[in-house]
């Protein structure tokens, strides 16, 4: 009888073990699962960035000519792509030339809104680059909004209607966005962002006929270009138009626990009060800013308040020059002029 009840329990222990190594090898499966789903979900990121601006104000070395526009060449993991083409037909084609920057590799572009300091520069930029590269410049990302009629007083005053033809003539691609989208991993291109925020970052002179009527031209196809990398997010802008404190916080909806590594391009802040730049410089605190190279239509003063606001060391925030550049893991490298 010992026997026969020691050989049950001897059983009954090996069905025991068996039953807990099976429990634990579905445990280990169901978090290999889950770490793996987890994985899948994280957003991709860049680990390598350079921003270089081709179009802006200042020249801050003997190098290139500055004018009131903005270009801005991104390069991250193997990808470039140009932010915006400038004011004039070859200041992006002269400052590259003069930079030693060969731009006939680049086959994306992203314009901003309908500007013509933005935007002036695609024709002279694609049929230059195109007798080295078909391809060079050859795909143009914009925003719902870019191509809507601006009626004024002497006519159409939005250039990218008649620009639109002369580039698809070319061959040329335009990828229209009604929200935002990843281009490429890691990057992320906002589309029009919502106006969460009262900022009033445009001139209140225009209009512009929408699907609803003429109303007041707010720049509605204002977008913006956030890399996502693993410092924080790096956010591009032309003008800002959206306004900064409204970009940021539809990035921080996309990437929550994320702050901002640096933020790169025109705010247009240069006509802001200082209840404005306070205002600003105290909202983007909430964001961990580290970095600030405030180019094009942010102004130079309200750099340089947001600087002192936000406790930036002098290396930190600086204002933008043709050929400045942010550098991920190394920071901002700034023209002679603008240290």
């Amino acid at each position: 009888m010992n026997r026969v009840t020691r050989f049950c329990w001897v059983q009954v222990a090996a069905a025991l073990l068996v039953f807990s190594l099976s429990i634990v090898n579905m445990q280990r499966a169901e978090a290999q699962t889950s770490a793996a789903a987890s994985a899948a979900k994280a957003p991709a990121q860049v680990h390598t960035l350079k921003v270089t601006l081709l179009s802006t104000m200042l020249v801050g070395d003997a190098k290139g000519m500055g004018e009131w526009g903005f270009s801005a060449l991104i390069e991250a993991d193997g990808h470039r792509v140009l932010l915006d083409t400038g004011a004039h037909a070859d200041t992006v084609l002269q400052n590259a030339h003069d930079l030693k920057i060969d731009l006939s590799d680049v086959k994306e572009v992203i314009l901003t809104h309908n500007h013509w300091d933005h935007v002036s520069g695609l024709m002279s930029l694609r049929k230059e680059m195109m007798k080295t590269n078909p391809a060079a410049m050859s795909v143009v990302h914009v925003s719902r909004g870019i191509f809507y009629s601006r009626p004024g007083p002497e006519g159409e005053e939005n250039t990218m209607i008649a620009l639109r033809k002369d580039y698809e003539a070319t061959g040329g691609k335009f990828i229209e966005h009604d929200e935002a989208a990843e281009i490429l991993p890691g990057w992320w291109l906002t589309g029009p962002v919502p106006r969460k925020y009262p900022e009033h970052n445009w001139s209140s002179t225009g209009k512009v006929q929408t699907p609803a009527g003429v109303v007041e031209d707010t720049i509605p196809e204002d977008q913006s270009l956030v890399l996502n990398t693993p410092k924080g997010l790096v956010v591009i802008t032309g003008c800002g138009h959206a306004g900064i404190i409204n970009i940021l916080t539809f990035s921080r909806e996309q990437f929550p626990d994320q702050p901002v590594q640096a933020i790169v391009g025109g705010l247009h802040l240069f006509p802001a009060t200082d209840d404005q730049l306070n205002w600003t410089a105290d909202k983007l605190k909430d964001f961990k800013v580290a970095n600030l190279l405030g180019a094009h239509c942010t102004g130079i003063e309200a750099v340089y308040r947001i600087r002192e606001r936000l406790g930036l060391p002098r290396s930190s925030a600086v204002v933008g020059s043709v050929g400045s550049t942010f550098v991920l893991g190394e920071g901002i490298h700034p023209g002679q002029l603008a240290k």
